[in-house]
């Protein structure tokens, strides 16, 4: 995590390392309060511009849990799942940006 705790550097074995905002995993979450149980459950997360992660919790070799400022601390990141996240960046965000538009809400 870099010091503004508004950033997470992913680093892998490869060497290879990716920035994720807090925002974006905090908006993305694979939390069931955020994904839901199926995909017409899933939640627009609103006023998440300047979400910080305040921890990181190791959950054995596979992933992290990480805890935001706004005390949501349920999601498991594999680290498939930031692959995933990585992979799609553009996309769920575009899509993030466009559900909060059609609901009338604010990244702030």
């Amino acid at each position: 995590m870099k010091q503004d705790k508004r950033t997470l550097v992913v680093s892998y074995d490869n060497k290879q390392a990716v920035e994720f905002t807090a925002e974006f995993l905090r908006v993305n979450s694979p939390s069931a309060e955020v994904q839901g149980h199926a995909p017409h459950q899933r939640k627009t997360v609103a006023g998440k511009r300047q979400v910080q992660i305040i921890g990181v919790e190791p959950v054995g070799n596979y992933a992290v849990k990480l805890v935001f400022d706004d005390l949501h601390n349920t999601g498991i990141f594999t680290w498939s799942y930031f692959d995933d996240l990585n992979r799609g960046r553009s996309k769920l965000w575009e899509r993030y940006l466009k559900e909060l538009e059609a609901k009338g809400l604010s990244r702030d």
